[in-house]
């Protein structure tokens, strides 16, 4: 998500052992990163550089009309605090739970968004800011 946030491309480079087998851990990271683009895919395909810099929170990228909080750092109060963001926001809601609709208040360059009691996904929780 970093790089992504950045408006990089990151490139995976697993190569086969001597004995031409992909190693196990390199497996597992792969199927684990591709279940969470099954999911998640729309907030890294396709989308462009962060408008709102590196928040302390995680990462953001983002395509016309939306902005994807990428959420690493899970608010123990419960309030994520986007700064630099003067776009009205039609609705935020979890990109991995679409019905999973999320209130918030826009105070001049800021928006402060009510979050569930627990991240969606332990690693990054993308939150969709329609805009």
């Amino acid at each position: 998500m970093d790089t992504a946030s950045k408006g990089g491309n990151y490139l995976l480079n697993v190569g086969p052992t001597c004995e031409g087998l992909i190693p196990k851990a390199s497996i597992e990271r792969l199927q684990a990163i591709g279940k969470w683009l099954k999911v998640n895919g729309e907030s890294i395909y396709g989308t462009t550089a962060s408008p709102i810099g590196k928040p302390v929170w995680g990462r953001c990228t983002a395509r016309p009309g939306k902005l994807y909080l990428h959420v690493f750092d899970w608010p123990a109060d419960g309030k994520l605090e986007v700064p630099e963001l003067k776009n009205k926001i039609n609705e935020a809601y979890l990109l991995a739970e679409g019905t999973c609709k999320l209130d918030v208040r826009q105070e001049e360059d800021k928006a402060l968004i009510d979050l569930p009691d627990m991240a969606f996904d332990e690693i990054d929780t993308v939150i969709v800011l329609a805009i």
